[in-house]
């Protein structure tokens, strides 16, 4: 049997001694607590803070009141909270609880929760008291739910934005608990319910843009070493200041924003969820040092009437994963305030990143196809690309990416089929088609599934949108194909448009068409105010997809 050409790892040339070293992360993420200094600040949330020690003991008396109502070890507690401090205090008291966290977005339907409490036969629920009232007292009254936990967001802090913060408080239901009164009464954390590496910390659902989510079974283990990798490898002072840039209940904003900080001792700061002006104003308060994001939201702030260079120049690394990369949005974006903005690659399956640009490097762009380098795996990855027989192919050559390492899951949650079907030998299928160059920089070209085929010739949407993010009026851009009675398919380009900026989609077709092949140019253009994205920044292409005239 021929031997692996990736198995060489070509990209440990790329990583500094630092990047390179083995790690020896915690059990897990209360294990790591134990080792920073009590009087360290843990959580910023506008004006409010929490102490290490503080958080400890709050954590604490949430895991015992969860013990005294019956939660077992192993069983489910679902999350469904924005970028608060009271995400935190769940996640930590069920993890002490010996339990398994399912982090739910928050902006779900009641039919997608409803599928999600079910699937992973979830005991207990912590929600905003709003949800409550509105919609999950009933939907958790169909699902095994029995413990509920509210909170209100105004709570641990005293500014209340009106931006963010403007709703009102409510009456504590009959119902349910509340978890910040829960939090400070005291109660002691149940003995002998310490999890390790094996154990499953999250079930972490995918956005379900194919077929119903599945929960992937993210272990203490994997979390631990990703958040250890970014600890050590990312170069940021001893005490670092975070920003929550990415939602918590996402993978990325879990495991490089709220387990990376606190593994290393530092400050996360929390601005209850994405509007340009509050983070802003939180990057000029709290001076962060890091923070990772979609490249949708960095297009957000770029376009800010009051942004400034300053904004940003505390920052040491400024990481961007979930959603494609533009070159263009990356020069852009350090010609006007200063940082280069990493690219990452990482999905669900792999516990967040699985490649990013090292601190100290660039990513380069494949003078082929016009795509950025999403980086290079870490010393105890093994990226391939494969084709459709499994069968390596030639470095340059493009293939179906695969990934072994130690963040890659188990599994899925009791979906045996589908476990044997992505996670073949224990290595990741991640549909995502990619190259590898011979220095070990990974390209990922598109989605399998995103594939346009016009007149038989193959169309990957990221090289048509990578053109159209050069256009100086572009703001946001997808491509999707749409049927055509002559080529079968044909691409259509859908964009918005950068604040003050004038375009019409004739114009836009035909500064494709100069770039690009004939048969790669968008024939149709439609122009829209905003473009349909999941809560991590990420576009929703299968909404285009559907989209009628």
């Amino acid at each position: 049997m021929t031997a692996s050409r990736y198995a060489a790892k070509p990209w440990l040339a790329l990583l500094d001694d630092a990047q390179r070293a083995p790690v020896s992360p915690a059990d897990s993420l209360p294990h790591a607590l134990r080792q920073v200094p009590p009087d360290r600040t843990a959580l910023a949330y506008f004006d409010g803070r929490i102490s290490y020690a503080e958080l400890d003991a709050l954590t604490d008396s949430v895991a015992g009141f969860l013990a005294s109502r019956g939660l077992e070890r192993g069983d489910r507690v679902a999350i469904l909270l924005q970028n608060s401090p009271h995400f935190v205090l769940a996640l930590l008291g069920a993890w002490k609880a010996g339990a398994t966290v399912v982090p739910v977005n928050p902006m779900y339907k009641s039919g997608e929760v409803t599928h999600v409490l079910k699937d992973a036969e979830v005991t207990a629920l912590v929600c905003s008291d709003r949800a409550w009232e509105s919609y999950l007292r009933d939907t958790a009254a169909a699902s095994p739910v029995r413990i509920v936990l509210t909170a209100c967001e105004r709570d641990l802090q005293t500014r209340d934005d009106a931006r963010v913060l403007s709703f009102e408080r409510l009456e504590q239901a009959a119902d349910a608990d509340d978890l910040v009164a829960v939090a400070r009464q005291g109660h002691k954390a149940p003995e002998g319910r310490d999890l390790g590496p094996s154990d499953i910390a999250l079930i972490s659902y995918t956005s379900g843009t194919s077929g119903t989510p599945k929960g992937a079974t993210n272990t203490h283990g994997n979390i631990m070493y990703n958040a250890e990798r970014q600890r050590t490898g990312l170069g940021l002072p001893e005490v670092p200041v975070y920003f929550a840039l990415a939602p918590l209940f996402h993978i990325t904003g879990m495991v490089c924003e709220l387990a990376a900080c606190l593994t290393s001792g530092g400050t996360l700061v929390l601005a209850y969820r994405f509007e340009p002006g509050v983070v802003l104003d939180a990057f000029a308060e709290h001076r962060p040092h890091y923070t990772v994001g979609p490249s949708t939201a960095f297009m957000a702030l770029a376009a800010h009437p009051s942004v400034t260079p300053d904004h940003f120049s505390s920052f040491r690394v400024i990481s961007s994963g979930g959603a494609p990369l533009p070159p263009a949005l990356v020069e852009k974006f350090r010609d006007g305030f200063g940082p280069y903005i990493r690219n990452g690659y990482g999905l669900t399956e792999c516990t967040a990143p699985c490649a990013s640009v090292p601190p100290g490097r660039e990513a380069p762009v494949d003078p082929v196809s016009g795509t950025l380098a999403v980086g290079v795996p870490g010393p105890d990855t093994v990226v391939r690309i494969v084709d459709e027989r499994g069968e390596e192919v030639p470095f340059g050559e493009q293939g179906e990416i695969v990934v072994r390492g130690p963040q890659v899951v188990p599994g899925y949650w009791r979906r045996p089929e589908a476990t044997a079907e992505t996670f073949a030998d224990g290595e990741l299928r991640t549909g995502d088609i990619g190259f590898m160059d011979e220095r070990g920089w990974l390209y990922v070209v598109d989605r399998k599934k995103d594939m346009i085929n016009a007149s038989g010739f193959k169309v990957w949407p990221r090289e048509v949108e990578d053109v159209l993010y050069t256009h100086p009026a572009v703001r946001e851009a997808a491509v999707v194909g749409v049927p055509d009675g002559y080529r079968g398919e044909t691409v259509k380009a859908y964009i918005s448009l950068r604040p003050g900026a004038e375009t019409d989609p004739d114009a836009l077709a035909a500064y494709c068409k100069e770039r690009l092949a004939a048969y790669k140019y968008p024939r149709q253009v439609e122009v829209l105010p905003e473009l349909p994205k999941t809560a991590s920044g990420k576009i929703l292409r299968r909404e285009l997809r559907s989209r009628r005239e």
